[in-house]
């Protein structure tokens, strides 16, 4: 499985990620740089979580209309599987590949700690190593991570079955729970929480590692 990581200025957790990948594939990812306008035939694009641009004007905002974005959402369109952590959903969103908005927490305070997710949805090529219903633990670190769309997005989202993951406990006011979405093909999947900050035994956990191993089966199949 052929990987890339996209990095941009104030990238914090891209080389996270590229372990985790690392990890799973047996093969280090590419690390592409922002600026950069094509991409090599790949099998999995990770936008990673940080603070792309120093998150001005809005957090993902600035990093949506970089040159490589545009070969980002051209995979997309064609079926390739991008993941967007923290940052990286918010960058998605910004760019229009997923609905939504990311706002300012509910309480108006960076949140940093554990949280339990609820599976709401378990499918290739992201959630197939977790079952409907289960209860994982992920990491969260962000200050505008309170998911929000109209009432009419919100009930085509949850009848379309594109609801990936909900909150336990909602840590930042996000409309109906909502941790994680995907888009229409199902090959967009965009997240607050990083699955990737528990995917070793030496990080303290290992629910995150199920989604990357999920990535390699899914992808190898």
């Amino acid at each position: 499985m052929r990987a890339a990581v996209i990095v941009f200025p104030g990238s914090n957790c891209d080389r996270d990620v590229a372990v985790a990948l690392e990890h799973a594939t047996g093969r280090a990812p590419i690390m592409a740089w922002h600026g950069e306008a094509t991409l090599p035939d790949l099998d999995l694009i990770v936008v990673p979580g940080g603070f792309s641009y120093g998150d001005y004007l809005r957090s993902g905002a600035m990093a949506a209309h970089s040159p490589i974005m545009r070969e980002v959402a051209a995979r997309a369109r064609k079926g390739v599987p991008v993941l967007g952590i923290c940052n990286g959903f918010q960058v998605l969103t910004e760019a229009g590949l997923l609905p939504g908005v990311l706002m300012r927490n509910a309480g108006l305070k960076f949140v940093c700690h554990d949280v339990e997710l609820r599976v709401e949805r378990a499918a290739a090529p992201f959630t197939q190593n977790y079952r409907k219903g289960q209860v994982v633990r992920f990491a969260i670190a962000h200050m505008d991570g309170n998911y929000f769309a109209d009432a009419a997005t919100l009930d085509r989202l949850d009848g379309e079955g594109r609801v990936a993951f909900r909150y336990v406990e909602n840590p930042n006011g996000s409309a109906r729970d909502i941790a994680g979405i995907v888009n229409e093909k199902g090959n967009v999947l965009g997240m607050m929480p990083h699955p990737e900050r528990l995917a070793d035994p030496m990080l303290g956990g290992t629910d995150g590692k199920a989604m990357f191993d999920g990535l390699v089966a899914a992808l190898a199949a």
